[in-house]
């Protein structure tokens, strides 16, 4: 409960804005922004009585609106209690009237928090770094594109046209010229993200047609989170209000490159604020070998967090740039966990496996629960890896949907780590989301099969 002088303080500050719209917003599986706008008045009653509430299988909800209900998630659809971080309210400037957005935890009545909550898994993983003396430092890359206004969802997409009036082809990556194409919209996505204290720097032209990538700062693992939520909602915002949609989909291409969420991270001594990664005489400490090799070896078992639909696994098609392995490399980018050249103080690794249609808040979790792994049971990392890894042998990732499931259904220490009321549910849902796309013809089927068995 907030004290009554901070909800004082709060609504006389909303008042002087003259907001009377507040968005209350917690993350789906699929890291989309579910929740409630409602008007001033109705949200300070509610963070006075508890009385902001969400039905609870939103945490068991499929991509296409199915729910997965077990055990764990009562088909009775009890209330939760919304519970607004404060520290996360900002504007939402793509609103017409002056509107605020707030990020949510979940509670039940008796105060306990609601396991299934994208970012109480996050916490939860944080929990066992802060038992540890041991801060979680990350940083993410998001890659996506830009994609032209159609009507029909359902039919291929294509590149928008940019303001010379011709559509962006591909294969010009870092082209400054094609940023240029689309400098209105940057221009409104960096103050959008200034609006919502979303810290994004460098911003490039990736190798596909009207792909982009922009980098958050590094920063504690729960607040980039927040950011990263936040800004894949920017990012398709902004986009609609310039008369093009923005995709996250790992391979909306059949034959051209996917589009991953890189994932930076280190790790800080609370005490000290030194990067733990880092020895004496700035070579490798044995706990940062400890970390690639938990990820290593449990990134196997965690791919339906950071690869959570069919569509991303053919973003691991070969020739296109993305890992399909757990090698690890220094400057090496054909690995799955490349440790980039820098300063002993800013020693990581980077985790490129990751598809940038994850839940932030699962994908950095989940990174963070295998290399945690890795320092607590003391695992070796393999040696560094030399040469180009994209069709090298041996500890290769699941290349199938279904497999990734099993794998993670009978990995106990990530169970543990994560929750297994969590990890079973959203793996129920994930099961019900494969059974909705078998149960669609695909075009292959009515080429070759319709005329020709």
């Amino acid at each position: 409960m907030y004290d009554a002088e901070r909800i004082e303080d709060l609504d006389r500050w909303l008042k002087a804005e003259n907001v009377d719209d507040i968005e209350c917003m917690v993350s789906d599986n699929a890291g989309i922004a579910r929740g409630k706008s409602m008007p001033r008045v109705k949200f300070i009653e509610g963070l006075k009585s508890r009385g902001l509430r969400l039905p609870e299988t939103i945490f068991g909800m499929t991509i296409h609106g199915d729910y997965a209900l077990n055990k764990y998630l009562s088909e009775t659809e009890r209330d939760v209690i919304l519970v607004p971080d404060l520290d996360t309210m900002c504007f939402t400037p793509w609103q017409v009237e002056p509107t605020v957005s707030v990020i949510c935890d979940a509670e039940l009545n008796n105060g306990d928090t609601v396991e299934f909550s994208p970012r109480q898994v996050l916490k939860r993983v944080m929990k066992l770094y802060e038992d540890e003396g041991w801060l979680p430092i990350v940083a993410p890359e998001f890659e996506f594109y830009l994609l032209d206004k159609q009507d029909d969802v359902e039919s291929s997409p294509i590149s928008p046209i940019g303001v010379s009036g011709r559509r962006d082809t591909g294969s010009s990556p870092y082209s400054i010229d094609s940023l240029d194409e689309f400098a209105p919209f940057f221009d409104e996505i960096y103050d959008a993200c200034e609006a919502q204290n979303v810290q994004v720097d460098t911003l490039i032209h990736e190798a596909g047609p009207a792909q982009f990538e922009f980098n958050v700062f590094h920063g504690p693992a729960l607040n980039v989170a927040d950011q990263s939520f936040l800004f894949k909602r920017i990012i398709k915002q902004v986009a609609i209000r310039h008369d093009m949609f923005a995709s996250f989909m790992a391979s909306p291409y059949p034959d051209n490159f996917g589009s991953a969420m890189h994932i930076h991270q280190s790790v800080v001594d609370i005490e000290t604020g030194k990067n733990i990664f880092c020895g004496p005489n700035g070579e490798n400490s044995p706990l940062f070998l400890n970390h690639i090799a938990g990820l290593q070896h449990y990134l196997q078992h965690a791919m339906p967090l950071i690869a959570p639909f069919v569509n991303s696994y053919r973003r691991f098609s070969s020739g296109l740039s993305a890992p399909t392995n757990t090698h690890w490399s220094r400057e090496n980018r054909s690995v799955g966990l490349r440790v980039p050249e820098g300063t002993p103080e800013s020693r990581r690794v980077e985790n490129r496996v990751a598809g940038s249609d994850v839940n932030p808040y699962f994908a950095i979790a989940t990174s963070l629960a295998c290399g945690y792994l890795g320092m607590k049971e003391g695992l070796k990392a393999s040696p560094e890896f030399k040469g180009s890894a994209y069709e090298a042998r041996g500890r290769a990732l699941p290349r199938h949907f279904l497999d990734s499931i099993k794998n993670m259904r009978r990995c106990e220490p990530l169970k543990e780590i994560l929750g297994e009321g969590f990890v079973e549910t959203y793996l129920d849902a994930k099961e019900l989301e494969y059974e909705s796309f078998s149960s669609y013809l695909s075009p292959w089927e009515t080429k070759y099969l319709l005329l020709s068995v």
